[in-house]
Formats: C-alpha cells, sequence, structure tokens
C-alpha cells in the first residue's frame, strides 16, 4: 500500500498525517504554527514530517497552504496570515525530508480529497465551498482540479456581489466573502439584534447581553433554538450564498456544490436557504438538470487527505 503525508498549514497550526490510498489518515502529528519567520514555519513543518516517519514508509509529501501557489505547484507566492511570500516551500522541505514534496491550494486541497473519498466522489465536476471566516473555493472541472494558466484559480470569494459593498481584506469592495462566510454572519446577526433586541433574547444571553457580544458559536445555538433573529441571520447569509453559486453554475455547470468550512456545521440553517437561493436564481432554471447543493463529509481531515493524495498522484 502506498502512504503520503498531507500538510494542512494554517494560521494557527500545522496539522500532518500519514494518509492510505483510500484516503484514510493512519497516523497524526500537529505542531503550532509559528509566527515569527518563513524559517521557522518550515522547520515546523519538517519536524511533523519527520515524526510520521520514523514510523511510516512514505513515497512523498503534500502540503496544503492557505494562499496563492504558482502553476509548478512548488512556491508559495502569497498568504495573508503567515510570514511567507514567494517561498520556494517545495524545494525547501524536499531539502530538509529527501521526499518529493507537492505544495496546493488548501481549498484545492480539501476539494481534491471531497471528490475523491467524500460527497462528490460520484461526479466529475464539483465545487467546493469552505465558509468559514472567509470563503474559500476549489473547482474539479471533468476530473481535474482547475488551477488555471498562474495557478491562482477558484478565489471565488473575491467575485464582486456588491458594488461598492463592505471592504474587503483583499483591498476591494463588495466581494462574496463579505456576505456569505463566519465574518458576514457575525455582521448580519449583530445588526439585526441592535434592530430587533426584543425578539433576540436568546441570541444575546448567549454572549454578554448586547449586539456587540455576539459570537459565531451563539448564532447557530440560538438558531437551533428558534431565535427568530439567528434565524433571520442564517436566512440572509445563505441567500448570499445561493445567489454566489448561481453565478458559479452559470460559467461551470457542475453536477455538485459541496459546502464546506466551520460555518458549515450549522448544517441545514445555512444549505436551506441557500438552495432555495440558487433554484431562484439560476439561469434557465426551467430548462436545465439541477446541481446537488450537498454537506462535505470529511471535515477537518479534508486538507491533509487532498494534499497527500496529490502527491502520491
Amino acid at each position: 500500500m502506498s502512504l503520503a503525508i498531507g500538510v494542512d498549514l494554517g494560521g494557527t497550526k500545522i496539522a500532518a498525517g500519514v494518509v492510505d490510498e483510500a484516503g484514510v489518515i493512519i497516523a497524526e502529528e500537529r505542531r503550532p504554527t509559528p509566527t515569527e519567520s518563513s524559517e521557522a514555519v518550515l522547520a515546523a513543518m519538517a519536524d511533523a514530517i519527520a515524526a510520521l516517519r520514523a514510523a511510516h514508509d512514505v513515497s512523498a509529501v503534500g502540503i496544503g497552504a492557505p494562499g496563492f501557489v504558482n502553476a509548478q505547484r512548488d512556491v508559495l507566492l502569497f498568504t495573508p496570515n503567515l510570514p511567507m511570500a514567494d517561498v520556494a516551500l517545495a524545494s525547501r522541505l524536499r531539502a530538509l525530508t529527501g521526499l518529493p514534496v507537492v505544495v496546493e491550494n488548501d481549498a484545492n486541497a480539501a476539494a481534491w480529497a471531497e471528490f475523491r473519498f467524500g460527497g462528490g466522489a460520484e461526479v466529475q465536476d464539483m465545487v467546493l465551498l469552505t465558509i468559514g471566516t472567509g470563503l474559500g473555493g476549489g473547482i474539479v472541472s471533468g476530473g481535474q482540479l482547475l488551477r488555471g494558466s498562474f495557478g491562482v484559480a477558484a478565489e471565488v470569494g473575491h467575485i464582486e456581489m456588491v458594488h461598492g459593498g463592505h471592504r474587503c481584506g483583499c483591498g476591494l469592495d463588495g466581494c462574496w466573502e463579505q456576505y456569505a462566510s463566519g465574518s458576514a454572519l457575525v455582521r448580519v446577526a449583530r445588526r439585526l439584534a441592535r434592530k430587533r433586541r426584543d425578539e433576540a433574547t436568546q441570541l444575546l444571553a448567549l454572549g454578554d447581553g448586547t449586539p456587540e457580544g455576539v459570537k459565531g458559536k451563539h448564532i447557530t445555538r440560538a438558531a437551533r433554538a428558534g431565535d427568530p433573529v439567528a434565524l433571520a441571520a442564517f436566512e440572509e447569509v445563505g441567500i448570499m450564498l445561493g445567489r454566489g453559486m448561481a453565478i458559479l453554475a452559470a460559467v461551470l455547470d457542475p453536477a455538485m456544490f459541496v459546502i464546506g468550512g466551520g460555518v458549515s456545521d450549522a448544517g441545514e440553517l445555512l444549505v436551506a436557504p441557500a438552495r432555495r437561493a440558487f433554484e431562484d436564481h439560476l439561469t434557465a432554471r426551467a430548462h436545465r438538470p439541477l446541481a446537488e447543493v450537498a454537506l462535505a463529509s470529511l471535515g477537518n481531515d479534508a486538507g491533509i487527505a487532498g494534499a497527500a493524495d496529490l502527491a502520491r498522484n
């Protein structure tokens, strides 16, 4: 059996695992992500890889990195939350570990895992949307990851959804992730709680009693308990998610949208309004098949499993 190591490089932690050909993680190592330099990040990844290699015979390493990766899958061009830019990640880790190394965008790695081993395993064309602090994406078209000419395709969170809208961390205004993400959910819930304070009793009680004290976890708990303001926040964000999906469907025509990321833990609270809005805004709805909208099935393991499989193959 061929084993490979997948590494999910995050802003706060490095998660590495030995993955078999079925996408099963059979051993894991975790390290805090250093913040002082790229050298420290490389050393922490190499240390985790060495610990896994000590007990397993592995053939390659795949890195899922949160940022732009060049078309050759070896240089991390930019990442907003780590001290790394224009870092030859593959060659540097190859020198430290002696193993072949492939670098991939983390959302692409997760999309590949869902396509190979998870919710998208029965289709050849799918879009993964990761709804977390921001909105990430990965696209599989004709059974292949869609990377683009320069390696930075599928940055779907930065499609302009609202002209002159909320300022995005990317420097532009009105990006999709400002309206369909965990950050957007919190902003919407706080706004609604200020306007409808009398209806938001359950939501406000979970925080410090003020709209400014509302956090993402409070919104999900309150919505599950039937709080009308929390439910309205999920409805608003879900609608914006579905509208963007309809735009992507007009261009990509996928068989399936897979919804992952931390906010997807809310399940149908998010997916149901997104599905309705997707159907309402899909061009020529009455004359075309409708893509399935499903929750991701691999959770936090997707990045590790996908990166390892891409490296092995």
